[in-house]
């Protein structure tokens, strides 16, 4: 686990089920982990200061969720759109809209195109956007999932992905975070401005 921006940490762990390496993100003032992985050091990393919620940025990232929930009494919670996902679990998911905040100083924003509940999540301090699954960044470029992951048209789904991208450049980051690749730090708005153009 590092702190790659002042106050969030980011660490990468092997998926239980994709086995693909993924990204989880800690942002101790917000008391919240975003689409937990265990980490290699434990839940015992969040002992001095633990998190009291788990923000998934889509309905496909529990992942750990329910580990630090019992371990941490953490809530989760997740767009309202992807709670169907959730039904008949034996823990309980929260439901939140998009535009709302959902842990202190971290907005919902609704992405949509790859699935309903697709939801970016902007930490407004330090101007970090996360991005779920919509895009990847594991060598120098941003990257689409491949075609076969994107559903019976995958050029509407890149379409409606570019479209709301372009409309997250209205808000105030420079940094960007993924569930899927490693961090831009400084620059992360025109990269996505100039793979949206």
């Amino acid at each position: 686990m590092k702190e790659i921006l002042p106050g969030v940490h980011h660490w990468v762990a092997r998926h239980p089920n994709t086995r693909m390496e993924s990204s989880s993100h800690w942002v101790p003032e917000s008391g919240a982990v975003i689409d937990p992985l265990m980490p290699d050091e434990g839940i015992e990393a969040f002992g001095h200061s633990p998190p009291d919620r788990v923000l998934l940025s889509n309905r496909h990232h529990l992942r750990h969720a329910a580990r630090f929930a019992e371990a941490h009494a953490c809530t989760i919670h997740c767009s309202e759109l992807g709670l169907h996902e959730f039904e008949g679990e034996s823990f309980h998911v929260h439901g939140f809209r998009f535009g709302e905040e959902v842990a202190p100083g971290i907005e919902a924003l609704g992405v949509g195109a790859i699935c309903p509940d697709e939801t970016a999540l902007l930490i407004s301090d330090p101007g970090a956007i996360v991005i779920a699954d919509g895009l990847t960044h594991y060598g120098d470029e941003l990257a689409f999932m491949p075609d076969g992951l994107l559903g019976d048209d995958p050029e509407a789904v890149k379409a409606g992905l570019r479209s709301a991208y372009t409309a997250l450049l209205e808000r105030d980051f420079d940094n960007l975070l993924f569930a899927h690749g490693q961090p831009v730090i400084g620059g992360g708005k025109k990269m996505l401005a100039d793979f949206c153009a």
